[in-house]
């Protein structure tokens, strides 16, 4: 079977994408490719949702306490959007290559639903955490080879591409991994609720929040909302609001040419000393710092 490294670099090669560095959508709404020619040194990040398939290279996710490896032939699944810190290594000065896959929620909650019509799903009283690694199992890397090689042909892609995706998806939700979209597919769950919490706080991180709120809406205990969020997020409400504002304000420097102080207003802060000593910590490089190493 051709691997799936081969697979992306004849997609790099069909779409004039030898020389691309970042991270692009296909033709195929919701799923991108992704490359990088360079190892990357750890940096914050936040990671949204969806399925991670690497082909080539591997990356190291630095949380707290612990620390996730992936690499060609592993998935990451992403249950929420999540603040972490990634660094990534090419192996044999290849490039980094893999491709992700946003989860359509309405879809989900079907699939979800189908599953339960045919035989019960457990899940675990206690969620892991809302990032999760497994290696891809035969089922997984076949719909992975059709996936890849559809992208190439956009008459197959319109065709086939939305099927594809689903079959993905359930792969997934049959595989080892798969409790971490079944807690958010469960409505009344503290999952789902932590879920509902953190769209909350990426629509609207530049408003003034408060826990007691937070907890309120998803209708929780103060106490019992702090424990499950951290459970998700390995952060504290605050703290995952803290690292929101900042990869925003980062953003607008960087892609929009905001000034450090405009850009701390617009994602909530009040005091702008504030907003700079805590982008340097983030970061390690000062608001102004950040523009040069984004053009060098």
């Amino acid at each position: 079977m051709t691997t799936i490294a081969t697979l992306l670099q004849q997609y790099a090669e069909h779409n004039k994408l030898l020389s691309f560095e970042g991270t692009m959508e296909t033709i195929i709404p919701g799923v991108y490719f992704h490359r990088a020619t360079k190892s990357s040194a750890r940096q914050p990040l936040i990671y949204n949702s969806g399925i991670i398939i690497v082909g080539q290279g591997h990356k190291i996710i630095h949380f707290p306490e612990h620390q996730i490896q992936y690499g060609a032939g592993d998935y990451l699944v992403l249950g929420v959007p999540v603040p972490l810190e990634c660094e990534a290594f090419t192996d044999n000065d290849l490039p980094v290559m893999g491709i992700a896959i946003d989860i359509n929620p309405a879809m989900l909650h079907k699939l979800v639903n189908q599953m339960m019509q045919h035989k019960p799903i457990l899940t675990p009283l206690t969620q892991s955490g809302a990032v999760q690694s497994a290696t891809l199992d035969l089922a997984m890397e076949q719909v992975t080879h059709r996936l890849l090689t559809v992208l190439n042909d956009p008459l197959e892609a319109e065709v086939f591409g939305d099927d594809i995706v689903k079959e993905l998806v359930y792969r997934v939700l049959c595989g080892p991994q798969g409790n971490t979209l079944i807690g958010l597919a469960m409505h009344d769950g503290h999952y789902a609720r932590i879920a509902r919490t953190l769209s909350t706080l990426h629509s609207d991180y530049a408003s003034s929040i408060s826990v007691e709120h937070l907890a309120e809406e998803v209708n929780m205990s103060v106490s019992s909302f702090h424990r499950a969020f951290k459970q998700v997020t390995f952060e504290s409400p605050l703290q995952y609001l803290k690292k929101v504002r900042l990869a925003k304000a980062k953003e607008l420097i960087t892609n929009n040419g905001s000034k450090a102080n405009e850009a701390a207003l617009k994602v909530g802060y009040t005091s702008p000393s504030q907003f700079s000593r805590e982008f340097k910590r983030h970061f390690n490089k000062t608001p102004s710092e950040v523009v040069p190493q984004l053009n060098s």
